[in-house]
């Protein structure tokens, strides 16, 4: 038997966030057990509390998180805490940080992905080295782990990297707006020109012809259309490359982003741990669940 690790409602801890419903009653249908823990206890750092109400098994149990997003730390006290209840997360807190923050995989990933680089220090004169990279290039500007790219033209498009006006003012807007979510530090991105798909209804912002592939075990668990918008036609990625890619990375549960450029060469926007990475609403959970659950016993056995 494997555990599904999901997150309780905020207003009761025996209730599951509703956001995860249908994956849990998938979860269930695919023969997958299921615990309910306190995200908010979790990572005020109460780790007894947020743990309390997960049953410990006899023998030890394969556990896969599925709920919001953690940092490293908070991951690494989850990890800990259900290990002590004999439940072993599928990723270890070294795998999570790998395929969590950009920096750590980079290296895995760098011929098929934007040019990158990165600071902790958030002084002028470190961001403007790192600009400089790029000469007069568009960039992207996130941190470790998100962009604030439904502010897109405030918080996160720089047209030409050597323009230290328009630099400063997206960047601080950009650290305005993360706060203390901010993650590690700043990456700056290479902007590349993706074939466009359609406006956000919401923010306005160009999405592109995404696609996120979960992978288990190395193996492809299930391809979905980044985006709920837009029409996609019959564009479909080309697995090859990334999956032989995949099978350097680090991790046993992962997300692999990719897009298509506008010369048709298709690229690794990023990578993610695949218990944080959320299902769109096109996503066939119960499928999902199914095929996750086939690559993840085809290891055990």
């Amino acid at each position: 038997m494997m555990r599904i690790i999901y997150c309780d409602s905020v207003f009761d801890n025996k209730v599951i966030e509703p956001d995860y419903e249908e994956e849990k009653k998938s979860a269930v249908n695919a023969g997958f057990d299921f615990s309910l823990i306190s995200f908010e206890e979790l990572t005020d750092g109460n780790i007894a509390k947020a743990l309390q109400f997960v049953k410990q098994p006899e023998n030890k149990q394969l556990g896969i998180y599925r709920g919001w997003m953690l940092t490293p730390n908070q991951y690494q006290n989850l990890y800990k805490g259900l290990l002590k209840k004999n439940i072993e997360l599928i990723n270890s807190p070294t795998e999570y940080k790998h395929c969590h923050y950009l920096p750590d995989s980079y290296k895995k990933i760098e011929f098929k992905t934007p040019k990158s680089n990165w600071t902790t220090e958030l002084t002028n004169d470190a961001i403007l080295e790192l600009t400089s990279h790029f000469g007069e290039k568009p960039i992207i500007v996130k941190d470790f782990v998100k962009s604030e790219k439904h502010n897109w033209d405030e918080a996160c498009f720089i047209p030409n990297a050597s323009d230290s006006a328009i630099i400063k003012s997206v960047v601080d807007k950009f650290i305005e707006l993360r706060g203390d979510s901010l993650n590690e530090g700043l990456v700056f991105r290479e902007f590349e020109e993706l074939e466009f798909l359609t406006e956000h209804s919401k923010s306005g912002m160009p999405l592109t012809k995404e696609f996120r592939i979960f992978f288990a075990n190395k193996k492809i668990v299930k391809v979905f259309d980044y985006w709920d918008e837009g029409e996609y036609g019959n564009t479909k990625p080309e697995l090859d490359d990334f999956i032989k890619i995949a099978q350097n990375i680090d991790s046993k549960f992962f997300t692999m982003d990719v897009a298509k450029k506008k010369n048709g060469e298709w690229i690794i926007m990023e990578l993610g741990d695949g218990q944080v990475a959320g299902l769109s609403d096109n996503a066939d959970s119960k499928e999902f669940y199914n095929i996750l659950k086939e690559n993840v016993l085809q290891k055990l056995v």
